[in-house]
């Protein structure tokens, strides 16, 4: 591990991933029961399955728009920093939707755009909060490496990539590479244990020469590294990453930088009611600290205060009362 520092004289932190409307069904266990899925995954599916599923829904689904690293762009513009989303959208009414949702709520938009359908994501939720998402990419998944540019990246201090791109191998190098040219530090969420799974084979190439910020969950972690012990988990992620990140659900956290670890406490009491968007909007407080200076424990606190809002409503989108007592946090 060395040392982490914030390119100086930038603020802008950069998501990278899918631009995807977010499509919110509470259903309950039966559901996923007649699925025969695993609860708390992410399934690529196609547009036929996600139709099949929404004709099965209880109630029609709330819809607003999403995607990981755009949820964490969209927070760091509600903390009152300077928040960017790259990805691609269909040339179509919900491709209009999401760029006028970002633009309406001072992300700034870097959108390419295709002739096939914006990719959407049906969230599952169920009593226990847990979240299971099912995607179809669609326009997203067509966003081409040699789309990316130095241009893209324009003052950021810390581009935020999802690891759903790993899904796109040949735009993950992309991104990375730009990014590192930029001279940008690179924050790498990764996303999901089935993304994990799935690029076992080059994930410890990747992290060793771009990441500086890894980020995980404990699932994440255990596909990773093989861990269930937090320290172990923690002290894995970190060999090869400058500053390590495992988010313990209710628990809190532990970031690992330069061999300190320091230890977050979780924020609020009350029980999750959906965790959908949680490790995403943990992110926006967490980087937006470290952008403005803040310490690993506050830009910590922010997080998990961040964290704590959303897991209070469905969805990935925290009301304006729940920005506020942030703010006050602050």
């Amino acid at each position: 591990m060395g040392e982490l520092k914030i390119p100086e004289n930038r603020k802008i932190i950069v998501g990278v991933g899918s631009a995807l409307m977010d499509m919110l069904a509470k259903e309950p266990d039966a559901f996923m029961d007649r699925l025969g899925v695993e609860k708390g995954g992410m399934n690529l599916v196609d547009q036929h399955y996600i139709d099949q599923l929404l004709a099965q829904t209880s109630s029609t689904p709330s819809v607003v728009s999403g995607g990981s690293a755009c949820n964490t762009a969209f927070g760091v513009a509600k903390l009152g920093g300077r928040g960017r989303f790259v990805g691609k959208m269909g040339d179509d009414e919900l491709g209009e939707l999401f760029k006028q949702d970002l633009t309406n709520n001072q992300v700034e938009p870097v959108l390419f755009n295709s002739t096939t359908p914006t990719g959407r994501v049906l969230s599952v939720i169920t009593p226990d909060a847990q979240r299971s998402m099912f995607t179809y990419l669609g326009a997203s998944a067509e966003m081409h490496p040699d789309e990316i540019s130095l241009d893209c990246f324009t003052d950021a201090a810390i581009v935020h990539v999802e690891g759903y791109l790993l899904f796109n191998r040949d735009l993950m190098m992309a991104v990375l590479k730009t990014a590192k040219d930029n001279g940008s530090l690179i924050s790498l969420d990764l996303a999901s244990f089935n993304v994990v799974e799935a690029s076992m084979d080059i994930l410890d190439d990747i992290i060793k020469e771009y990441v500086d910020i890894l980020i995980a969950n404990e699932d994440e972690a255990k596909a990773y590294c093989g861990h269930t012990n937090e320290a172990n988990a923690l002290k894995a992620l970190a060999e090869n990453a400058d500053m390590a990140v495992l988010k313990l659900g209710p628990k809190g956290s532990l970031v690992a930088c330069q061999d300190k670890i320091t230890t977050i406490a979780p924020m609020g009491s009350g029980k999750a009611l959906d965790t959908t968007g949680a490790g995403d909007l943990w992110a926006s407080g967490f980087l937006f600290g470290m952008v403005n200076g803040y310490s690993f424990e506050k830009s910590g606190q922010l997080a998990s205060a961040c964290g704590y809002e959303v897991c209070q409503v469905i969805g990935a989108k925290i009301p304006e009362d729940g920005w506020a007592r942030i703010k006050k946090f602050l």
